[in-house]
């Protein structure tokens, strides 16, 4: 049986545990939001310099090899940036596991009483 200061001591652990969680978790959320804004502004000023570009075009091949340069290199810096957020979202979700491992395995790796002694229903 556990004496007032076992608990106290685990409930303060637990609390600990709960509050570093979501702190690293806004961090990450933080990090997740800088990355999305900065590539927005990149991707938003990539724009405006294309279409200054295009406007100075002086024949439909110029304009066609323009527009077809742009897409690609966009659709290049769109794949990149959606493989890097989609690092970033695991890895968020691996540290904002990372806390809870331990006690999760613990609880998993005891076999319970109910499921040790069910036995099968007759049929």
């Amino acid at each position: 049986m556990f004496s007032l200061e076992d608990t106290s001591m685990k409930s303060k652990e637990a609390m600990d545990t709960v509050i570093k969680s979501y702190s690293d978790t806004a961090k990450g959320f933080q990090a997740i939001a800088t990355e999305a804004t900065e590539y927005s502004k990149k991707s938003f000023q990539d724009a405006v310099n294309h279409f200054e570009t295009l406007s100075g075009a002086r024949s439909i091949e110029t304009v066609f090899e323009l527009q077809t340069s742009y897409a690609k290199s966009a659709y290049e810096s769109f794949i990149t940036e959606a493989t890097k957020m989609g690092e970033m979202y695991a890895n968020l979700a691996k540290s904002a596991y990372k806390p809870y491992e331990a006690p999760v395995a613990n609880i998993v790796s005891k076999p319970s009483k109910s499921t040790s002694t069910a036995t099968p229903a007759a049929a």
